[in-house]
């Protein structure tokens, strides 16, 4: 008997293609969709909209497969949207991809997959899982410029058996090429580099309008002088330089966002650099955490060594050398090589000296 799998399908070429292998590699698949209740804005890159449903329905009749639509829509305001509302007024940098991932794809989706009688859920995620003996290991993809493993590390340690990630071998140009060869209809489509659910208007005037107006306040250097004035804390992030609206005679970046006392700290670059962070909302995926690893505190920086120390409620991790923007709300994950071995959320930036 064919051994029976869900496919998560965005109607992009990834989560196609990953349909499309396995399908040819012998399995029983069965696509299906998302409904998000996100309101497409002409932007047909967008994954879980209305097209992107229209999308992915045709590439399983492409394939001849069936295709289910499940609505997701009151999972993703509660799970996803309120709670990336409610980080940026807590002066905060949420990911979304990733509470995504944790609270409906490998969440919700996965549990579904189960009750339906399914023994795996596939996504076209650039990641790998491995058996190693009696364990199961996440893995970066052979695409190391696409590696997706950065927003994987919430997925559930003891669920890693019933996840299988197709790309995981494959670049994205072989995967487009297997894409336009195997004639499926969204071969040519461009990926969305944007937040699914925020429109055009950008998210500033997003999260303006479900929470209402924004109190205005200070914007002070890092010895509490006064520099200008801002309209809300959720137009700032740590890093920030663009839109301060500040005269000076040398670059400030944003270094902090205090939503206690609704102001915003500004200061040079070398203001930027913190010696380690504490993590909370932990999610292991190895045995235990090492004392020493490789930890990544955003999608597109590289990994970076630190050491390890388990507090209570979380861990402290120190860096061998000092990080730039390390960034309360954004996720840290540890590595060791290739491997993930788990990861958090950031809550303090630690800025003294080892």
């Amino acid at each position: 008997m064919k051994r029976k799998v869900l496919v998560a399908m965005s109607g992009g070429v990834d989560s196609s293609v990953a349909a499309l292998i396995l399908r040819d590699a012998g399995y029983s698949v069965t696509g299906v969709t998302m409904c998000l209740g996100i309101v497409d804005d002409g932007d047909r890159s967008r994954c879980c909209g209305r097209d992107a449903v229209d999308d992915a329905r045709r590439v399983c009749e492409h394939l001849r497969i069936s295709h289910h639509v499940i609505d997701f829509a009151r999972d993703m305001k509660e799970e996803v949207i309120d709670r990336f509302v409610q980080e940026y007024r807590r002066g905060r940098t949420p990911n979304p991809c990733i509470d995504c991932n944790r609270y409906l794809k490998f969440g919700r989706l996965l549990g579904l997959a189960r009750s339906m009688g399914f023994e795996f859920l596939a996504t076209g995620h650039y990641a790998k899982i491995e058996k190693a003996g009696d364990t199961y290991r996440l893995l970066k993809s052979k695409d190391r410029a696409k590696d997706q493993t950065y927003f994987l590390y919430p997925i559930l340690r003891g669920d890693l058996p019933a996840v299988l990630f197709p790309l995981s071998d494959r670049t994205k140009g072989e995967v487009r090429a297997l894409a336009i060869e195997a004639g499926v209809p969204v071969a040519h489509k461009t990926e969305s580099q944007d937040i699914c659910f925020v429109p055009r208007k950008g998210y500033r005037q997003f999260i303006r309008d479900l929470a209402g107006p924004l109190q205005p306040g200070r914007i002070v250097d890092t010895e509490g002088r006064e520099r200008g004035r801002h309209d809300g804390i959720v137009s700032f992030t740590v890093g920030q330089r663009s839109g301060l609206g500040i005269s000076a005679p040398a670059p400030l970046y944003v270094v902090s966002v205090d939503a206690e006392d609704n102001r915003v700290v500004v200061g040079e670059k070398k203001d930027l650099l913190a010696s380690g962070l504490r993590a909370a909302d932990l999610n292991l995926l190895a045995d235990s955490w090492p004392d020493k690893a490789e930890a990544k505190i955003r999608y597109r920086k590289k990994a970076s060594t630190c050491r390890i120390i388990p507090e209570e409620g979380g861990l402290r991790i120190d860096f061998e050398e000092p990080q730039e923007s390390i960034t309360p709300g954004q996720a840290v994950v540890l590595y060791r090589g290739e491997e993930v071995l788990g990861g958090g959320v950031i809550e303090q930036v630690i800025h003294e000296s080892r």
